[in-house]
């Protein structure tokens, strides 16, 4: 497996997310658009919620992904009778030691897929919460940090009820980025009778990346350049969410920084070093939208929260940019923004 430098360019390491993306295009047919969310959240440091209708592949997605990368992974299924200590980890009176030893759970993993997570009660659910914030588990007073990179992809059926227990907004703000799968087209869906009509393409699937050529990934996505007009964008857009008419909870100021880390990740997925406005307005609706909760006048009117955020989205003013600058990146002329600020660094 090839390794990196601290000197290696957006451009190189770019390169192995390129891998990941192949490999798990080509366990889900037809759903570039989606594979590239996923990326764009894990390379963000967030956290994924596939939600959609029972066998369009949410789980073969979050296992495509996660076996893609030579990395721990863990799955665990939720059912009502699922306890918090089989995801935190319990303590075990040890005889022949004569004291308490830690037996960590199944989110001592870099990737947890959790299949179902609103089928398990809220009690279970809340003990994702300090994991997924904070990245530790706190258990008798101590605390053990989990490992890095770590990311959760949980997936939900909307649509199925019974036996099942709605996610609070406490979860799912702590979401970065909520994706629907959808239904293939024609074409795609052909072709997946070709693929998957005999043996599954995920038992054939080999990693192609190494957990730390992700960590690699994440340090350069930490210091892609964000201008202050795109800041203020990225808080106009988050502030329009709190005063809208249609809405009884705006987005959290939690919402705000996963929406500039997401835009920061998109713009290194698309090779540069700086983020636009347009990375912003790509990703506004999956990162947004699911922490939204409509009036229940709106609700009657049916209104969304995915057209909530289009409709503000098309009223909050957009920053401009320049036609051509000079970008740090391997001599290259790019687009970038004619705003106040220093220029980008080399990653």
């Amino acid at each position: 497996m090839t390794t990196y430098d601290d000197r290696a360019s957006l451009t190189d390491l770019t390169a192995v997310v390129e891998r990941v993306r192949e490999s798990v295009e080509g366990v889900i047919e037809g759903k570039p658009e989606v594979v590239r969310l996923s990326l764009t959240v894990l390379l963000a440091e967030g956290h994924l919620l596939i939600e959609d209708v029972p066998g369009v592949g949410k789980t073969m997605l979050a296992k495509a992904l996660a076996r893609s990368i030579d990395c721990s992974v863990r799955r665990i299924q939720f059912t009502p009778d699922l306890l918090p200590s089989d995801i935190t980890g319990v303590s075990i009176w040890d005889q022949q030691r004569r004291d308490f030893e830690f037996k960590p759970g199944a989110i001592f993993a870099q990737v947890v897929i959790g299949d179902e997570i609103n089928r398990a009660s809220p009690k279970t659910q809340s003990a994702l919460l300090e994991s997924m914030e904070e990245r530790q588990v706190t258990i008798d007073g101590k605390t053990y940090e989990l490992p890095s990179p770590f990311m959760v992809v949980a997936t939900q059926n909307p649509v199925e009820m019974e036996g099942t227990y709605p996610l609070p907004e406490a979860q799912r703000d702590r979401f970065m980025a909520r994706v629907s799968v959808g239904y293939p087209s024609a074409d795609a869906e052909l072709q997946m009778l070709d693929v998957h009509g005999g043996v599954s393409p995920l038992e054939d699937l080999q990693p192609v990346a190494h957990a730390h050529e992700i960590l690699k990934l994440v340090e350069a996505v930490r210091g892609v350049h964000v201008a202050e007009p795109v800041r203020r964008y990225v808080v106009d857009l988050v502030g329009a969410t709190r005063t809208h008419p249609d809405l009884r909870l705006g987005a959290s100021p939690r919402a705000t920084l996963h929406l500039l880390r997401a835009a920061k990740a998109s713009a290194a997925l698309s090779g540069r070093e700086y983020a636009l406005p347009d990375d912003v307005q790509a990703l506004a609706v999956a990162v947004l939208a699911h922490r939204l909760l409509p009036t229940a006048q709106a609700q009657l009117n049916r209104r969304t929260s995915e057209q909530v955020v289009e409709e503000i989205l098309q009223r909050t003013p957009v920053p401009t940019a320049a036609p051509q600058q000079q970008s740090g990146f391997g001599g290259l002329d790019r687009a970038a923004p004619a705003y106040p600020q220093q220029p980008p660094r080399r990653l």
